[in-house]
């Protein structure tokens, strides 16, 4: 059993795509957020950590008419420990009428406290691995979030949404969230006119004569018991197909049948999405099987492992709940504090379809907004501190964990170049000791750096670990023909990051009309970066395609003030007759003004760099020196 921690991505509505990119993200944020106080208030039963399990087999028996449940579940499990009982997770509200292990019955106990107590009928060594059957029925705890019963248009529906606490509110489990089960196969006998959905491939369904159907689905991937979920109402089937040969899969979709039309329309964007996803990354992760979406009254979306659970149909939140997938059920964030690698990535992901299907303006508008967001308070990392981890706001901050977390994705992109950025994450999720399986922070850090052959340590140390963002002053000259002279300096809005080493991203444009996007590389503060422009800069814009945070920042095109470098020489000084003049190769000097002492005009030349002193008063005197790269003004002794 490969071993994880809690990704729990529980997505609010959201409607189309960049003007309320900010706005979506607080809605999924704060449905994520209300979902997830159980799941960090919960601990893992210590009474179960003796054992794992490696495959389950659920038999449920329901009518979405009636809040109730029967069910038959097989679990096999391997000991850690030596062991002579084992304990289920199980509300006290579900009664247990027998538990047998190869037909033999075994005895047992609910204790009160949502447990099941079995005892073995002898000591099993570790290691061994072993197998029971329980069967039980009941109505699920009356508060429960797991087990859901509703109706729609008059047609009943019954939904499950495991969180922490809720898989025990209908089926004897190991609440453990750190463990992932092998593979299991559900069994939902309901009504025959009916329909159900489950985890995985449909295998059968079959009319049971009585009127009724046993409805058969096979997961054949690790999976974690939360994830594991059905659903059963007059579900209309809209099956589409997506992925590329030899990794074809359906991708079916449960909807009902009084919205069949819209829900279609709206749903046919999936594919495209998926085909992006796939481009971009790798195959579908679960492409034996399926992808699909199942309609309930969720007030948004969860991502059960192959089949979404959906409240709704906008764009943006089919593509998150899609990009989790990837970003949260094969691969899961190793703790609450890199709770930013699913939420992160599954935010950018829907930015990358607008960036793909709507064009640039509109993902620029996007960045932009998520932007906006993120610098409206001065401080905040995406790493998570231990005590931040315990905090359900901090987890799912939409400020730092959706929007900069997305941001900070697109600046590594950014500052890898689509090539290596799309390579290491593509190795990120391929890595065999993380695929299906659980990654932190420096494993995506790892990977991007071995594809980029960067060193990533000062972009962590600063993005995703420091807090807050800088404010940029930058002044660009035309410093000689051909080459323009910026100057770049930055303030910190925190004191957790003393500089922010980043590429900064320009635009310098032209009187007839040229641009220019640069990047200026910078390194240090007050920084001087040259950089060839085949035209007079006559404007300057800072960060044009909002590719890297920032506030308040300003670009502006410095006056003929400008003082020429060190390489601008007059020789010999002092000099009594003949006084030169030494220019950098690509300057061209349009004029020299000589003055006195008194600052009157006693001598002026155009373009000759050499010149007879003879005749000027002894003592010092000044010229100004006027090129096509600036002015600058020089003292000499006449002797």
């Amino acid at each position: 059993m490969k071993k994880i921690y809690l990704l729990f991505a529980l997505v609010l509505s959201s409607v189309s795509f960049a003007q309320n990119s900010s706005s979506q993200n607080n809605q999924i944020a704060e449905a994520e957020r209300k979902s997830a106080v159980k799941k960090i208030n919960f601990r893992n039963n210590p009474n179960t950590e003796n054992y794992d399990v490696t495959y389950h087999r659920l038999r449920f028996e329901v009518n979405p008419s009636i809040y109730y449940i029967k069910g038959n579940v097989t679990t096999y499990y391997k000991a850690k420990s030596n062991m002579s009982t084992i304990t289920f997770d199980l509300a006290d509200e579900l009664e247990v009428s027998s538990v047998k292990q190869r037909n033999t019955s075994l005895s047992f106990t609910q204790n009160g406290t949502n447990e099941l107590v079995i005892t073995l009928p002898a000591v099993q060594n570790t290691n061994v691995l072993d197998s029971l059957t329980i069967v039980y029925e009941g109505a699920p705890p009356a508060d429960s979030d797991g087990f859901n019963t509703y109706t729609h248009a008059g047609n009943p529906g019954l939904y499950t949404l495991s969180e922490p606490f809720g898989a025990r509110d209908w089926w004897p489990c190991k609440q453990d969230l750190n463990d992932k089960i092998e593979k299991l196969d559900v069994f939902i006998k309901t009504g025959s006119q009916y329909v159900s959905v489950a985890n995985g491939l449909q295998i059968s369904a079959v009319n049971n004569g009585d009127g009724t159907k046993t409805t058969h689905f096979h997961h054949n991937y690790p999976i974690p018991a939360y994830l594991i979920a059905i659903g059963v109402t007059n579900y209309t089937i809209f099956t589409q197909q997506a992925g590329t040969a030899p990794h074809t899969f359906p991708i079916v979709n449960y909807i009902y049948p009084e919205s069949q039309a819209a829900t279609q329309n709206a749903l046919a964007v999936t594919v495209p999405i998926m085909d992006l996803f796939e481009q971009l990354f790798e195959t579908y992760p679960f492409s034996n099987e399926k992808y699909g979406h199942a309609q309930c009254s969720l007030g948004g979306g969860m991502e059960h492992t192959t089949v979404s659970f959906m409240g709704s149909f906008g764009r943006d939140l089919i593509a998150h709940e899609l990009a989790h997938q990837w970003f949260g059920d094969k691969i899961t964030c190793g703790s609450w504090k890199d709770i930013w690698l699913n939420e992160g990535f599954a935010s950018y992901l829907a930015g990358l379809v607008i960036e793909n299907m709507d064009g640039a303006t509109d993902f620029n508008s996007w960045k932009s907004s998520l932007i906006d967001n993120i610098t409206s308070q001065v401080g905040g990392a995406v790493y998570l501190s231990d005590t931040e981890a315990l905090d359900a706001g901090r987890i799912f901050s939409s400020r730092l964990t959706y929007d900069k977390g997305a941001m900070v994705v697109h600046m590594l992109r950014f500052k890898l170049g689509d090539a290596n950025f799309f390579q290491g994450v593509k190795n990120y999720l391929a890595d065999p000791n993380l695929a299906y399986g659980y990654a932190i922070t420096e494993n995506l850090k790892t990977h991007l750096e071995t594809a980029s052959g960067l060193d990533l340590d000062e972009f962590f140390n600063d993005w995703v670990y420091g807090q807050g963002y800088p404010r940029y002053t930058i002044t660009a000259r035309n410093f000689s023909q051909g080459v323009a002279r910026f100057t770049v300096s930055q303030t910190q809005s925190h004191a957790s990051v003393s500089f922010f080493e980043m590429p900064v991203p320009v635009r310098v444009t032209g009187a007839g009309g040229q641009s220019l996007d640069l990047i200026l590389d910078n390194t240090t503060n007050n920084q001087t970066i040259d950089k060839n422009v085949p035209f007079v800069i006559t404007g300057i814009t800072f960060n044009p395609k909002s590719d890297i945070i920032a506030r308040n920042s300003t670009a502006t095109l410095g006056n003929g003030s400008f003082v020429l470098d060190e390489n601008v020489k007059l020789y010999p000084n002092p000099a009594s007759h003949s006084l030169q003049l030494q220019l950098p190769d690509n300057v061209v000097l349009e004029k020299a003004i000589f003055y006195n002492a008194l600052g009157q005009i006693i001598k002026e030349t155009t373009s000759q760099t050499s010149w007879d002193v003879s005749a000027l008063p002894v003592g010092v005197n000044f010229v100004k020196i006027i090129t096509d790269a600036g002015t600058k003004q020089m003292k000499f002794i006449k002797a």
